[in-house]
């Protein structure tokens, strides 16, 4: 037998140099790996990498333009971009100057450019925010406006393009909130929505929708007293952490005298067209308006009359309101144009189809609301015509007529009938929404109260 077997593992380490022991005992452990996997064979063990030869390579690298690099990092640091509230008395230059520009031509622009003068009608404390180059030119200037009765915004920005400046107006991105607020009442609704508790007060517009929806089963000037209290469920748009306008009450619930009151908006979600319905489903909204104008007085009813210019005693079918040329005729109820035209001794007439067989006629109009056409949706209280004479009238009225399947009938009879209850397929999608409202009401309700009966 060879003498090296003798020789235990620890002593042929010691014996061999330093510089292998280390390849020596990876080696042994590959190779007792491999045995317990039952392998057969094992690789030689590579030359090591002092043994050999050595080669040299050169190979010139582009380095990359550094000038270029910082002109590029110099160029966008050299955009500011500035943000100010509008201050009482500001003047475009004032505001300017906050903003760090100093570009006559950008001021000039915006002072005669129609649509970008309107930045100067920003109210105190609405924010404005600029982009300058280093030396203060105008490179771009954003603003968000309100306006309208329904609190419309839109963002108008002015851009520097080329020698010169561009403006922009569109509808601002506004992010809808869903807010819930519920109040005690102590002496009066005012009081109770003016109170400071619970988010603070509640704004003016939710608290008329409050009286509109609930007017129909609570007297607000006699009925409330102490121990009532309400629930709404309403829409804010905000724009950058700030309340741009308040939107529609989505549910409210109205604890009168122990008996609950509740609704809900439903929108149909093809003619998007909605309206207030009670947790079974039943519409608050009555399907015809009590009077085709806001103001006016009856010159004539619907009765038996001396016809003005024919001067025979004969049915007059129909309701004479006497108003001034020019006042807005109202849709008494949603529908759509059945006919826009002349009709004969009825003049400039309008007549509306609604559901079922119900129908009403407007004559003697002056002229027509912008856009009417045949076809047409048209919602209760949308304007579609004004007060005149054309026609066989002697002076300026409204001749109104509520019709059923095409004949003329009293239309005070018909003044309590509801709106066009909700189909099948709607009352099912109905009663999902109501169901999380319903969900948010309990929420609202003072723990340990007692359940009170809707209505």
């Amino acid at each position: 037998m060879n003498p090296i077997h003798k020789i235990t593992g620890n002593r042929l380490l010691q014996l061999l140099p330093k510089t292998r022991k280390t390849r020596i005992v990876s080696a042994g452990a590959v190779f007792l790996s491999l045995c317990a996997f039952g392998a057969v064979g094992v690789a030689p063990i590579a030359p090591d990498a002092s043994d050999l030869p050595v080669k040299q390579v050169a190979q010139n690298l582009e380095l990359p333009n550094l000038a270029d690099q910082i002109a590029a990092l110099q160029q966008d640091e050299q955009q500011f971009i500035r943000e100010e509230r509008i201050r009482p008395g500001d003047s475009l230059g004032s505001l300017f100057n906050r903003l760090g520009v100093n570009d006559a031509d950008a001021q000039k622009f915006v002072r005669s450019d129609k649509v970008a003068r309107r930045l100067l009608s920003l109210k105190n404390g609405k924010r404005i925010q600029a982009e300058t180059d280093e030396n203060g030119l105008l490179l771009s200037l954003r603003g968000t406006i309100t306006e309208g009765k329904n609190g419309d915004a839109r963002t108008i920005t002015v851009a520097r393009k080329g020698d010169g400046f561009s403006v922009t107006d569109m509808p601002a991105k506004l992010e809808r909130r869903v807010e819930m607020r519920s109040r005690d009442i102590t002496s009066s609704l005012y009081s109770a929505t003016d109170s400071n508790v619970d988010g603070g007060s509640l704004p003016d517009s939710i608290v008329g929708q409050i009286i509109e929806m609930f007017s129909t089963s609570i007297d607000f000037r006699s009925d409330l007293k102490r121990g009532d209290r309400f629930s709404v469920v309403y829409e804010t748009y905000w724009l950058d952490g700030e309340l741009v306008k308040t939107g529609r009450i989505l549910a409210g619930e109205f604890v009168n005298r122990g008996v609950a009151y509740q609704s809900v908006w439903y929108e149909d979600p093809v003619t998007k067209q909605g309206g207030y319905y009670t947790l079974d489903g039943k519409a608050l909204k009555k399907a015809f308006l009590k009077s085709p104008l806001e103001f006016s007085r009856i010159s004539s009813g619907f009765s038996m009359r001396v016809h003005p210019i024919s001067g025979k005693w004969k049915a007059h079918k129909g309701v004479d309101y006497a108003a001034g040329t020019g006042t807005p005729i109202r849709a008494v109820g949603d529908g759509t144009i059945d006919f826009a035209g002349v009709s004969g001794g009825y003049g400039n007439m309008v007549v509306l189809k609604h559901w079922s067989n119900y129908s009403t006629a407007y004559a003697h109009m002056s002229r027509f609301a912008s856009g009417l056409r045949k076809g047409q949706k048209v919602s209760q209280g949308q304007v579609i015509g004004y007060v005149g004479s054309t026609g066989w009238s002697t002076g300026a009225h409204l001749h109104y007529e509520f019709r059923v399947a095409g004949q003329a009938k009293d239309p005070n009879q018909f003044k309590s009938l509801a709106q066009q209850p909700l189909s099948q397929s709607e009352l099912s999608r109905f009663r999902m929404a109501a169901a999380e409202m319903n969900h948010r009401f309990s929420l609202l309700a003072p723990s340990g109260g007692t359940t009170m009966a809707a209505r």
